[in-house]
Order: structure tokens, then C-alpha cells, then sequence
């Protein structure tokens, strides 16, 4: 890779803001990163080269800050949430066991033998998509309290299940390595909270502060990609890592200008570079020699949404089931786990990407449909 590369990749991620500047449509930034890697990778213009080893490296740590942030949005420390996760568990596992008969179901009908991964998939949810469009519409009340803990009970879940179910062969193996992970992710919390307590942490944010020293950025990169380093070693993926030492941090509460330092540099740079990249090594045109895929991304994507709808059986409105299939760690990390390891037949990866953009699109949909009640609602209570 050379800086000129990398100038064009991060020019590319400036089409993921500039497709989400209409607030109406709420469109999530990464789908035109996702757009932008498609046209000028292997699909399209083949000039993004998405073997080079430095632009995987570097797509790599973006994964893990995305991961990251994932695990920091969720809502670990609100006692309005944890009261509500009795709701969030029944809605969770009634639509884990929808989605277990769903999944078999699209295997059966495609001739392909990955029907708990494709469980996994529709049951699955994303943090880092459903909690910001909650905070951007100001939603609020029992039904956003209950969404939001079904979310990151799922998420949490399905990125667990994940690497037991893309590799059973290796199960065993990617079960003690989420166990070893968990442990050190606990152990890192214990220390975080110990120094919080004793102060410690106070004093280094204010001596930082003063001095420039930015060291609590430091130590969360630390912390992050040491977890990172502990998954590979333990041969299971970063996003595991990744999300792992989110949950950490976020159980002692991440301090605000921790997290835009953070923010500055995933979003900044790292993760659009990340986007760009997955973009750019999915090639688009196995679904024109596989046309069947297209109908299993979409199977997929629609078959999400519909077995979070099962969620209605117990109370749940069908525009936040729908905000509870969007997806995009756990797609992602299957479709760049599968590829690694050569599980993913040819085009399948693209027809994963295909449903998670069906069910980005659709949970746009009923955002702007929320908000468009919401100065109803609004009105209506101050009245």
C-alpha cells in the first residue's frame, strides 16, 4: 500500500457522510463506505487491492475498534435497562428459536449445510446500529427500554455463537477461547474498577488533561487490541476481542473525552478504512454466476426481520422488531471468519452482505417512521 492508496481509501470513506447528510433518510454512514469499496474493489474498478497484507492489517484494527464500540454502547451500568431485561430475555430467545427453525429452513431451500449459521444471522442483533438510531430520535418508554436490552442481550449472544457454529469442526477449541477471553475482559474490568474507586484514574485523566497526554486513549487502545491479540492466540476472532473489552469499559463507564478520542480515530479513520475494505474484497459478480444467492441474501434479510416480528406475540411494536434485526458486526465477522477459514462457498459472503444491507434498508424504513410519530406523540402529551 502506498499513501497515495490510502488517500484514496480514506476519500472513498467521505462517501459514507455524504450519502447520510439527508437526516429524513436515515441512511447508516457505512453503507457508502460499503458502496464505495464495492465500486473500486474486486466487484468494480479493481483498484483497491484488498489482499495487500498492510490494508487487511489496518482493516484489521478497524474491526476492532468498531467491535469496540459496539460493546461500549452497550447499556451495561442503566438500572432502567437491567429492569427490563426480563422482557429483552423472552423477546431474545423467542426469536434465538424462530430463527433456529428459519435458519434450517433457508439451508434446506438453498442446498446449503450452514443452517446454524444462518440462525445465527437472523437472530442476531447490532448495538451499533439500533442504540444510536434510538439516541438520534430521542425514543423513550417501556418499549425502547425493553429493545434495548433484547439488543445487546442478542448481540452479545451471537457474537459468542458465532465461531462455535462457523467452524464446529474447531468448536471445543472456540469455545475455550471465548472462556479465556471472557476471563481476561473480567479480569480487565476488576483492574478498571479498582482504579476507579481508588481515584487513580481521576488523577491520570486530570494530569492528561493538563499535560496533553492523551493516556487514557492510550490505555483503551492498549486494552483493546491486547484482548485482540489474546483472540488470535486463542484462534477465535477479534471481533470477540474487540467487543469483549468494550463491555469492560463500559461497565466502569467510559469517560467522554475518552470515548471522542476514540471516536476520532475508528470513525476518523480506521473503521471507513475497515467498511471500504470488506467492500472492497466482496466480489459481486459471483451473485451473476450464482443468481441463487441473490435470493438466499435476500431470504436472509428479510427472514431476519420477519423472526424479530415473532417478538409481537409478546408485546413487542413490529417497527422495533425491525430496529432489532439490523445487523453488521456479526455479518461482517462471518463473512470475513468464513472466508478465511474457506467455509463460505463461492458468493455466499456477498449474499451475507446483501441481507445485512436488506436489513439496514429496512430498519431505516420504520426509523423514519418512528420519528415521523414521534411530534405526534410529542404534541399530542403536551396537550
Amino acid at each position: 500500500m502506498t499513501f497515495a492508496t490510502l488517500a484514496l481509501i480514506v476519500a472513498l470513506g467521505v462517501i459514507g457522510p455524504l450519502l447520510a447528510l439527508p437526516k429524513r433518510l436515515h441512511l447508516p454512514v457505512i453503507l457508502g463506505e460499503l458502496l464505495a469499496g464495492i465500486i473500486f474493489g474486486t466487484t468494480g474498478l479493481q483498484i483497491l487491492d484488498a489482499s495487500d497484507p498492510i490494508f487487511m492489517f489496518l482493516a484489521d484494527m478497524g474491526f476492532a475498534l468498531v467491535m469496540f464500540a459496539a460493546g461500549t454502547h452497550v447499556p451495561v451500568r442503566d438500572p432502567a435497562v437491567r429492569g427490563a431485561l426480563g422482557a429483552g430475555v423472552v423477546r431474545a430467545v423467542l426469536v434465538g428459536v424462530v430463527a433456529a427453525v428459519a435458519g434450517w429452513a433457508v439451508a434446506q431451500a438453498v442446498g446449503i449445510g450452514h443452517a446454524a449459521i444462518y440462525a445465527v444471522l437472523m437472530a442476531s442483533s447490532s448495538a451499533a446500529m439500533a442504540l444510536p438510531i434510538i439516541d438520534s430520535l430521542k425514543l423513550s418508554g417501556p418499549p425502547v427500554l425493553a429493545l434495548t436490552a433484547q439488543v445487546a442481550i442478542a448481540d452479545t449472544a451471537c457474537i459468542v455463537a458465532l465461531p462455535l457454529v462457523i467452524d464446529p469442526d474447531n468448536a471445543l477449541r472456540a469455545a475455550i477461547g471465548a472462556v479465556v477471553v471472557a476471563a481476561c475482559a473480567g479480569v480487565m474490568f476488576l483492574i478498571l474498577r479498582y482504579l476507579e474507586k481508588t481515584g487513580a484514574r481521576r488523577q491520570v485523566h486530570e494530569v492528561s488533561e493538563e499535560r496533553k497526554f492523551t493516556l487514557e486513549l492510550r490505555v483503551s487502545l492498549v486494552l483493546v487490541f491486547l484482548l485482540c491479540g489474546v483472540a488470535s492466540t486463542m484462534h477465535v476472532s477479534i471481533m470477540l476481542g474487540g467487543f469483549a473489552a468494550g463491555l469492560a469499559v463500559a461497565g466502569i463507564g467510559e469517560p467522554r473525552r475518552v470515548a471522542k478520542q476514540v471516536f476520532a480515530i475508528s470513525d476518523g479513520l480506521l473503521a471507513p478504512l475497515f467498511f471500504v475494505w470488506l467492500g472492497a474484497r466482496l466480489d459481486l459478480r459471483e451473485l451473476g454466476a450464482h443468481p441463487e444467492l441473490i435470493l438466499l441474501g435476500i431470504a436472509l434479510g428479510v427472514g431476519a426481520v420477519v423472526v424479530h416480528w415473532t417478538a409481537r406475540l409478546v408485546g413487542q411494536p413490529l417497527a422495533y422488531g425491525t430496529l432489532a434485526a439490523a445487523q453488521i458486526g456479526v455479518p461482517v465477522a462471518a463473512v470475513t471468519v468464513g472466508s478465511q477459514l474457506g467455509v463460505l462457498v463461492p458468493g455466499e459472503g456477498s449474499a451475507i452482505m446483501l441481507a445485512t444491507l436488506c436489513t439496514i434498508g429496512l430498519a431505516t424504513i420504520a426509523a423514519s417512521r418512528l420519528a415521523a410519530k414521534a411530534p405526534r406523540s410529542a404534541e399530542s402529551e403536551s396537550r
